[in-house]
């Protein structure tokens, strides 16, 4: 079904911290579909250690956007567009409810991934209905003003960002969204959650103590060499 060419899975820092179990169960997905590859659990922060060129199957907006960008041995492809060209995928059906899309800030220039994304809703039997500022010219969900603003501060662009929505379902794909989207009022589906059938649960939404978590991630990671 893909080329044979060497991959390897990326699930991201975000998802190892929100559900690691579900980013083993992507990776299954991908090993029975695909062919075996590494579970690449190095934080795209850091150099990734490739020593032939590799295809990052990734998840996470910012992966892709720094795989993709800052580092000669890797090339990018998102699980959307992946699990978009399996025509076997067995897609949940989420009976035509409508959603709106939170387009993630690293990816806001890549029209594949925002084409695929639209095309796996559309397979889960959603109605999609597109904020003003959408696909290429989406705006921040409010995360990228941390360590900026105030917490009042930046918890007051999230509710401006969430208050553009214009259903109360938002699926995004990047976590810190979903933290956002919920700070603003509306409910987060995240898109790997609604194509494995699970609920949006974050047990962390506060951005100071998700980011928190996310530096300790990061530098346990780094300290054992991964």
């Amino acid at each position: 079904m893909f080329p044979s060419t060497r991959k390897a899975f990326a699930p991201g820092c975000a998802l190892m911290l929100y559900k690691p179990d579900l980013a083993r169960k992507v990776h299954q997905y991908l090993v029975k579909e695909i062919g075996d590859m590494p579970f690449h659990n190095v934080c795209c922060k850091n150099e990734p250690g490739l020593t032939e060129l590799t295809e990052i199957i990734n998840i996470c907006p910012g992966c892709d956007k720094r795989f993709r960008t800052l580092y000669p041995a890797s090339t990018t492809i998102s699980l959307w567009e992946i699990i978009d060209s399996d025509r076997y995928f067995p897609f949940p059906d989420y009976g035509g409810r409508r959603m709106t899309i939170q387009d993630a800030c690293p990816t806001r220039d890549q029209e594949r991934i925002h084409r695929a994304i639209r095309s796996l809703l559309k397979k889960m039997n959603i109605i999609i209905t597109e904020p003003l500022k959408t696909g290429s010219r989406s705006v921040c969900c409010g995360d990228s003003f941390y360590g900026q603003l105030s917490d009042e501060q930046l918890n007051a662009q999230m509710e401006k960002r969430a208050s553009e929505m214009p259903e109360e379902e938002v699926a995004v794909y990047c976590i810190s969204c979903v933290n956002s989207m919920i700070i603003g009022g509306k409910k987060p589906r995240y898109l790997v959650d609604l194509l494995f059938g699970e609920e949006t649960s974050p047990s962390v939404v506060n951005p100071r103590s998700w980011h928190d978590l996310l530096d300790i991630h990061i530098a346990q990671a780094v300290a054992a060499g991964s």
